[in-house]
């Protein structure tokens, strides 16, 4: 499986009274693979799954793998900090028809490099299906080091990264040394264009969620090797993108969407709705690119 292009981080939108609301859910998906994205990505950070039962985690990504119908590859999203959990929610998942899973990082019990490696090993060991790994060290409290996902990318079954440290140092070493078909995917939406120009696959975004033919487009161009077209839409969207972590993430882009009357704005706690100035920030970051 090639994994090149734009995927989408999913929201889970939510009723009123905060249970999931399927019918948005449904609809998201259909907007998205209409968009042109290359792939969905259920239940990670944007898709609030820390808030999510694991029935209701599993069911989502049932939501979603139903509604896409092998039109794009669904990564479900279903790492955990505890291998055992990591390892049964994948099964799960694969069982419904997902076509690969996003492993995070092991949060809050913060491993030492030896022990990402025996926990991203031992899930990709247990299930046979591709993994792509996650560093977002700002949410996990430890970096995964170049060094160590260079050692799982010799793994059968770990195909990817989702790299969200913020150094450029290590980006280009996991380009410039992972094996062929290793894909090193970005993790943030305002590094997706950097991360392409450097050799990278694409990115895991956010802001898809929004604009899925903008990044569609921006990726395309820099994979086709037109990095002056790339460039030029990537600064015409970089303050979207910011505006989109104005607040905690997904709050912003959950607004966003309802702004454009998508969803409700609708969390669960503990996150709570955008500040009277953080949605003036996000709307005239959308009037700016003609949303």
């Amino acid at each position: 499986m090639n994994f090149e292009g734009v995927f989408t981080a999913l929201v889970t939108p939510f009723n009123s009274d905060g249970s999931l609301d399927e019918g948005a859910l449904r609809n998201h998906v259909e907007a998205q693979i209409t968009g042109g994205v290359a792939g969905l990505v259920p239940m990670g950070t944007t898709g609030e799954s820390a808030t999510l039962s694991h029935e209701e985690h599993v069911h989502a990504i049932g939501i979603v793998i139903d509604q896409a119908k092998k039109r794009v590859p669904v990564i479900a999203g279903t790492g955990s900090n505890s291998t055992q959990e990591a390892i049964d929610m994948s099964r799960r998942a694969v069982e419904l028809g997902a076509d690969a899973t996003l492993q995070v990082a092991p949060y809050y019990n913060k491993p030492g490099q030896e022990g990402f490696y025996a926990h991203f090993s031992a899930v990709a060991d247990a299930v046979a299906v591709p993994h792509i790994l996650y560093n977002i060290p700002g949410r996990c409290a430890q970096n995964v080091e170049a060094e160590t996902i260079l050692r799982l990318a010799k793994h059968p079954n770990i195909a990817g990264i989702k790299e969200a440290s913020g150094s450029l140092a290590q980006v280009m070493k996991l380009i410039a040394e992972s094996p062929a078909g290793f894909s090193v995917l970005s993790g943030d939406d305002a590094w997706g264009f950097p991360f392409v120009a450097l050799g990278g696959q694409g990115v895991v975004s956010v802001a898809s969620n929004v604009i899925p033919e903008k990044l569609s487009r921006m990726i395309a161009s820099g994979l086709a090797g037109d990095i002056a077209a790339a460039r030029e839409q990537h600064y015409a969207l970089l303050d979207f993108f910011g505006s989109l972590f104005v607040e905690t993430n997904p709050v912003p882009v959950k607004y966003a969407l309802a702004v454009q009357g998508k969803m409700r704005e609708s969390y669960r706690l503990p996150l709570v709705p955008l500040k009277a100035e953080s949605k003036r920030v996000v709307e005239d970051s959308m009037k700016k690119i003609g949303l």
